[in-house]
């Protein structure tokens, strides 16, 4: 029968729908009957024990009495616009294809929750809290001659640390178990409660934050940051991987991109913490900034909408929590197996290595800005430092949020102009990286050789306007081309380049400690090694980028083929 009209506002905001693949089957009130709907034809579950099932529009009726005179116990449906309602049933067991090339109806906007407000507020609440506690060492260190530099507004000068003692801080001791852990993590998000990893990571982080601001020695700091770098590795899995399940595929790199927002939010912030350290102190920074990670947590889990997976049951028609230990042991065995496994998937099409390339030369430049910018423009303009505060945190927050919003836009477009042009959905989205790469060479050049402070901010703007397009449109088009069985994986190893880039800003340090130690540095040598080194960054990340787009997604492993099917 039709569902019925007074039952239909109950029914749209409950609902969810997922995708049958042939082959699978359904089985309501203990008794399995086939699925022969094929790929097109859509079931939607309720928690209440009812289930709908919808026949595609290209399923001709012949072909629906012929399968329901094989199989009698199959319910009457043979209109294409028909929706039957079979009452007082209970779902035991689905098997489902998770491939989101529509996410679900009740999160379109129209019919439902907003996954704007529903998904991506709460996560961007969350990355703007991993972002501001990971970014704040940056401007809580100052290495100036200046008499107002302090031990209660300088950490450097309170624990005792050199200038490449904090390089190493800043980036190496992050990654140290960083980027091990972000495999890891991708996985994790793969096979786990994202909700709730999300959440947990976040008071992981606030708890190390906490650590650093009660430390009193170089040791404590680094074992602080090492613990931060692992907690902060298990987000963004989870995040872009939720974002990839839960938003319409039409919007994935304007979601995306809206996400990533969240670096330059929290970069803002980190900005921002000079005015904290300046009244509080750098132990009272940090300690505000802990208290806001701790708030975002407790949010994003009230917030956020139960995961997919878990309204998912297996074929014994168990949930997760009810497998018996023996068969907990066994995946737990091969955990590793299977994340050496799914990396090697992803790797298997060209497109996909030479994003990673492109994005680790990317993140390679990106990164030496985050942890040296402020100390170079502090030391190269002492009496614009407060000035500087303020500046810098509305070119991150606004500049780099525009320009983040807006690649993305223009990279969905971008994407469907090539369609429209018989050409790859992804090489026009990656249009967007290359274009933004190449033209942040001349702004960032400028930025660290202009004699005055305000030519400087005016250069350091237009650099952030350029440069920060491409998060949103390079993880759209990573996610696409692996397929969803991968994502976690696949963004894990992404959040890997970036682990393995915090060894620029390190080896910069190094090189900076060296020449601050044979001259008066008036800023002059700062100057050089962050022109070169960023500036060559983003060359060869355009290089890579344009590679990746000219490449063929095709390969032997499982990326490719979920590719090809989708």
């Amino acid at each position: 029968s039709m569902v019925p009209r007074h039952l239909r506002k109950w029914v749209k905001p409950l609902a969810t729908l997922y995708l049958l693949k042939a082959g699978g089957h359904v089985a309501v009130n203990g008794s399995k009957f086939p699925s022969y709907l094929g790929e097109q034809s859509k079931v939607l579950s309720l928690r209440g024990g009812a289930a709908f099932s919808l026949l595609a529009p290209q399923k001709s009726m012949r072909q629906s009495k012929r399968k329901q005179a094989e199989h009698p116990t199959f319910p009457h449906d043979t209109s294409p616009s028909h929706v039957s309602l079979h009452a007082k049933t209970k779902i035991k067991e689905v098997d489902v294809d998770t491939t989101n090339d529509a996410a679900p109806s009740f999160l379109d906007g129209n019919n439902g929750p907003n996954p704007y407000l529903s998904v991506i507020f709460p996560l961007l609440l969350v990355y703007v809290s991993n972002q501001w506690s990971r970014s704040s060492i940056y401007y809580l260190v100052n290495f100036s001659d200046s008499a107002s530099v302090t031990a209660q507004n300088a950490m450097n000068v309170d624990i005792g640390f050199s200038q490449a003692q904090y390089g190493a801080l800043a980036s190496v001791a992050f990654t140290a178990l960083f980027a091990f852990a972000s495999l890891a993590a991708g996985n994790l998000a793969d096979r786990s409660d994202r909700k709730l990893l999300t959440a947990v990571s976040a008071v992981a982080w606030s708890v190390a934050t906490v650590a650093t601001a009660s430390a009193s020695s170089y040791g404590e700091v680094v074992a602080a940051r090492i613990f931060m770098g692992l907690a902060c590795a298990f987000s963004t899995p989870s995040a872009y991987t939720l974002i990839r399940d839960l938003v319409p595929s039409d919007r994935a790199a304007l979601a995306s991109s809206i996400y990533g927002s969240g670096v330059y939010l929290g970069g803002a912030l980190a900005s921002l913490s000079i005015l904290l350290d300046n009244s509080l102190g750098w132990r009272g920074a940090l300690g505000t900034i802990a208290a806001y990670g701790l708030v975002s947590a407790g949010l994003s889990y009230a917030v956020l909408p139960p995961d997919p997976k878990r309204n998912i049951v297996d074929d014994a028609g168990q949930s997760s929590k009810e497998k018996d230990q023996t068969t907990v042991d066994n995946e737990s065995s091969e955990q590793l197996s299977s994340i050496i496994t799914d990396a090697t998937d992803v790797l298997s099409t060209s497109r996909v290595r030479w994003l990673f390339a492109a994005s680790f030369f990317r993140f390679c430049s990106g990164l030496c800005i985050g942890v040296w910018a402020a100390p170079y423009f502090r030391l190269a303009f002492p009496d614009d430092s407060t000035s500087y505060a303020v500046v810098n945190a509305f070119i991150v927050s606004l500049c780099g949020v525009t320009s983040g919003v807006v690649g993305g836009w223009s990279a969905d477009k971008a994407g469907a102009a090539a369609v429209r042009a018989g050409s790859n959905e992804n090489a026009g989205r990656l249009a967007v990286p290359i274009v933004g790469s190449l033209l942040a060479v001349p702004t960032w050049w400028f930025a660290v050789h202009s004699p005055t402070f305000e030519l400087a901010m005016f250069w350091l703007g237009m650099e952030y306007l350029v440069a920060e397009c491409w998060f949103g449109p390079v993880v759209a088009v990573l996610q696409s081309s692996v397929g969803s069985g991968l994502g976690g994986t696949a963004q894990g190893m992404f959040t890997l380049c970036g682990a393995v880039g915090n060894f620029a800003p390190s080896a910069l340090g190094i090189l900076y400690g060296q020449a601050a130690a044979t001259t008066v540095e008036d800023g002059s040598a700062l100057s050089s090694l962050l022109g070169t080194g960023v500036c060559a960054g983003y060359i060869l990340s355009a290089v890579c980028f344009t590679i990746s787009a000219q490449a063929s997604n095709e390969g032997t492993g499982k990326a490719s083929l979920l590719e090809k099917q989708s």
